[in-house]
């Protein structure tokens, strides 16, 4: 699923027609995101899988037109996660929350940029940081640790123009995040988040 998702955003900036310049602009979105994980894991010593809760939380997202249709958008965010190893031999193992930081830079293309509808798609990289990871009270476990990440993220999404300068934005997102966790200083797992990020909201034009 990610391959296929990955070349045919690539594609689509690859191929996709020129239309009228926007080169300078900038935009400014709020937008307010479900970050659904689509997880896995291979834990060492114990087995089993990982149970990853969805998030809903604001982000705020930059774009900049570097010329005629081509846009770079920054898009920053953080989004708190609850976390449970399943199906292991101790049983369910609740391992808490842990707050993720996923700054991801993409480039966009515009087809329609000054019109009333506005679509576009877009192809980059992703760094996750974990911070803020804490075990349950009371829990029998004493640490646990998240390596950062760096992946690929594809999107594709619409503005609907308001006027001249504000719009709704509806967008979504799928990033490629894994991450070697330690448990305990000696359990070993290999996590795949690898959320669809759904997003609507409300941007400015500058």
């Amino acid at each position: 699923m990610k391959r296929l998702f990955f070349t045919t955003a690539i594609a689509a900036l690859l191929t996709a027609a020129p239309a009228s310049a926007e080169s300078g602009d900038w935009l400014v979105r709020l937008r307010a995101i479900n970050v659904a994980p689509n997880e896995s894991a291979d834990i060492a010593t114990i087995g089993g899988d990982v149970d990853i809760d969805t998030s809903v939380v604001p982000e705020l997202d930059i774009t900049y037109f570097v010329r005629d249709q081509w846009a770079v958008e920054l898009i920053l965010g953080v989004t708190p996660h609850d976390v449970t190893a399943v199906g292991t031999s101790l049983g369910d193992v609740d391992l808490g929350d842990v707050t993720l930081l996923p700054p991801t830079l993409t480039l966009q293309y515009h087809f329609n940029p000054q019109g009333q509808v506005r679509p576009y798609v877009g192809a980059g990289v992703n760094y996750t940081h974990f911070f803020d990871a804490d075990l349950p009270a009371g829990s029998a476990l004493t640490s646990i640790d998240y390596d950062a990440s760096f992946g690929l993220a594809a999107q594709a999404g619409v503005d609907f123009a308001l006027d001249d300068d504000w719009f709704v934005n509806v967008d979504v997102k799928y990033i490629d995040i894994d991450t070697d966790v330690t448990i305990n200083g000696a359990i070993a797992a290999d996590v795949q988040i690898d959320p669809v990020v759904f997003g609507i909201g409300l941007g400015r034009r500058f």
